[in-house]
């Protein structure tokens, strides 16, 4: 089979692919390169900082199988993708630990203002009596998106002997028990948000949830509180936090690994904060969670051809003479 990379997985996975199938890598390729090199592929790897739209499908000519090696799918055009008949596979649960791993030490980063008396601390500056502490036990988290991220940082928290609570959209009964299984009490959304010490948001980029931590939610937040956005860029209102930060009226501090905008170049005007903390999009990037994703590439792939196989094969009719 032919398979293109297009976002990076695990060097050793790349290797084995390449002993039975025949492997090119365009790491965040442009929409050009892709439709270029995708007319012959079979498989198409990616992650986010790649868009698969509507034009690159056209061009793929060929493609049997997308595999999402994370969880979100906004920079998919997935109902065209459905309507071409390419099989898609996610690989959301590797990445899912990584990223709610990198929500506590966000969280903890804030809280302890790590960044803070680090900085004093390499300049010569004893800034032990210069900074204030808050420890996570006994707090509230509020989870906006209690999906498969956001249920694990749930689990972790009361681990930590935190209270969890979250929401989600269009909960049912087995939601409900789910949660409540790993700790977690679910409610509404302005319950999550005014009863939350530490917000964390873990939802998928969608058009409704475009700015869904707007002003008005921001505004629900209690004093002395943080939020983290482990989500997608957009989804929080950028220039209403900055607004809310500035005022340190309720939010005292924020951390974001995702970003309205993102790449070389960018600076965010969040930047000028000193209570914020950014990170480059690194939720799911570990050696272990790369490896990981790696191998249920390599399964994945493996599966797909053995499917094949089994498939019985297409018949053709003899034209009419």
């Amino acid at each position: 089979m032919k398979i293109l990379i297009a976002s990076k997985i695990h060097p050793a996975a790349v290797d084995q692919l390449r002993i039975n199938h025949l492997v090119q890598e365009c790491i965040n390729a442009s929409e050009d390169q892709l439709c270029e090199l995708i007319p012959d592929c079979d498989v198409l790897v990616f992650r986010s900082g790649v868009q698969i739209n509507r034009t690159v499908l056209e061009h793929a000519t060929n493609l049997k199988l997308l595999i999402r090696a994370g969880s979100g799918l906004d920079n998919l055009d997935f109902p065209f993708a459905t309507e071409l008949g390419i099989d898609l596979v996610r690989i959301p649960e590797p990445g899912a630990q990584a990223v709610a791993e990198l929500a506590f030490g966000l969280m903890l980063n804030l809280a302890r203002e790590i960044r803070f008396v680090d900085n004093q601390l390499r300049r010569g500056y004893w800034a032990k009596q210069h900074t204030t502490g808050y420890t996570l036990h006994k707090k509230t988290l509020g989870i906006v998106g209690a999906g498969n991220i956001g249920s694990r940082v749930g689990e972790m928290a009361t681990a930590w002997g935190m209270e969890a609570v979250g929401c989600v959209q269009n909960a049912d009964q087995a939601d409900i028990n789910k949660l409540k299984q790993c700790g977690i009490r679910l409610s509404s959304l302005k319950d999550v948000v005014t009863t939350a010490d530490f917000l964390t948001i873990h939802v998928p980029k969608t058009q409704s949830t475009l700015n869904l931590i707007d002003r008005e939610v921001i505004s629900w937040m209690k004093p002395g509180s943080f939020l983290v956005n482990l989500a997608r860029g957009g989804v929080v209102d950028e220039k209403a936090l900055y607004d809310a930060l500035q005022s340190k009226k309720g939010l005292i501090g924020a951390a974001l690994d995702v970003h309205e905008l993102e790449g070389d170049g960018v600076i965010s005007p969040l930047a000028k904060l000193s209570n914020v903390i950014l990170t480059p999009h690194i939720g799911a990037t570990t050696v272990d969670t790369m490896r990981e994703i790696g191998d249920r590439v390599i399964a994945t792939i493996e599966s797909h051809l053995y499917d094949c196989s089994k498939k019985p094969p297409k018949l053709s009719l003899p034209t009419a003479t």
